[in-house]
């Protein structure tokens, strides 16, 4: 069983940076894409990143041009980089990993981002 853990939340002021990370272990064997989703209250979850094993990115148009996704794959571990954060980047933030296909199939616990003044 995969097991997925977050770090890396907080409180930022608008315009700041935040950096969470994601480490897999477990069943990592099976594992070819990982990213973060998101959940703001009373709203769905919603995909905010993904990459897969060979570096190919997929972004939110809501992030674009303003988080980054990495990959350390000999550590099993994704990065996303946020930066210009907004009042409405603000949410609970899921790591998540899955195998081609069927992603996403894991989950993490969660960790809190909130943007405000």
């Amino acid at each position: 069983q995969v097991q997925l853990v977050e770090s890396g939340g907080g409180l930022v002021q608008p315009g700041g940076s935040l950096r969470l990370s994601c480490t897999a272990s477990g069943g990592i064997f099976g594992i070819h894409v990982m990213g973060w989703y998101r959940q703001a209250p009373g709203k769905q979850r919603d995909l905010v990143a993904s990459i897969s094993t060979g570096g190919t990115t997929n972004y939110a148009d809501s992030v674009k041009g303003r988080f980054t996704i990495s990959r350390d794959n000999a550590k099993n571990t994704a990065y996303l980089q946020m930066n210009s954060l907004k009042p409405e980047d603000t949410a609970v933030y899921y790591c998540s990993a899955g195998s081609y296909g069927r992603f996403p199939t894991y989950w993490g616990q969660g960790t809190q981002v909130t943007v405000s003044s």
